[in-house]
């Protein structure tokens, strides 16, 4: 099966929710070994930087949550856009549960860049192409959500929301490429396809806690998903029998 067929089979409910159910679980064990392993490494082994000091260590947190808040937005215009041409329902539903948990990411790379940039920068805020674009990211998941809230039909929700996700990606070539388009104060990227400008330790640590955010934030969607699909499909037979089945296989307390 190609990626396309893969998209299209689990694009059905009744095949998504059993995935999802049984992914949710390992993704939050993986996150957190991940996540204390990378911390640990982060910030009781890996050397202070020579320029930085010990005030770089922030990255682990920041970075993270950086690439997390890109990555989620990326997928919902994707989902978007599949919901929009194809008009599967799940598509939307997935866009509308990867909004909250960006929000939140996007968040807090802006609160730890500026627990970073004070130190370094000698501020907290500076109005530069990255973190302009950064902010303009957080607005477009607030803005996504508040618009998710106001509209109660939810065919038109899902249209409307799909056409402001869209809009709203071209934002993040503007993100990734600002450090290189402009002469901006934010350091450019230490870890390339080309490779990576830091200590070995240091980069281990940087990829394991990205490794726990982006599995903590898809165990985070997966569950929203499901409680999404619950909501539309209510009343659905296929969700009822499925419901049924599980509290069948339930062993009765003697």
């Amino acid at each position: 099966m190609n990626l396309a067929k893969y998209v299209f089979w689990f694009a059905a409910p009744t095949r998504f929710v059993p995935l999802a159910r049984r992914l949710i679980m390992p993704l939050r064990v993986v996150a957190l070994l991940m996540g204390a392993f990378g911390l640990y490494l982060g910030f009781g082994v890996a050397p202070a930087d020579a320029m930085q000091g010990e005030g770089y260590r922030i990255i682990y947190l920041h970075v993270p949550a950086s690439w997390v808040a890109m990555f989620a937005y990326a997928m919902m215009a994707f989902w978007s856009f599949i919901g929009l041409v194809w008009r599967t329902r799940l598509s939307h539903l997935l866009a509308h549960a990867l909004a909250p948990t960006g929000a939140i990411f996007a968040a807090l790379s802006l609160v730890t860049g500026a627990l970073w940039g004070q130190p370094m920068w000698g501020t907290w805020w500076v109005w530069d192409a990255r973190l302009t674009s950064s902010l303009l990211l957080l607005l477009l998941y607030l803005g996504y959500l508040a618009l998710l809230g106001s509209i109660d039909d939810p065919q038109r929700a899902d249209r409307a929301c799909a056409v402001m996700a869209l809009l709203g990606a071209l934002n993040l070539p503007v993100m990734y490429f600002s450090v290189r388009w402009w002469n901006t104060l934010h350091q450019g990227a230490s870890v390339t396809p080309r490779g990576a400008s830091m200590e070995p330790v240091m980069l281990t640590a940087l990829l394991l806690c990205t490794l726990a955010a982006w599995a903590w934030a898809a165990a985070t969607v997966l569950q929203r998903v499901l409680i999404l699909i619950a909501e539309r499909e209510a009343h659905a037979r296929w969700l009822r029998a499925l419901q049924g089945e599980e509290l069948a296989a339930v062993p009765a307390h003697m």
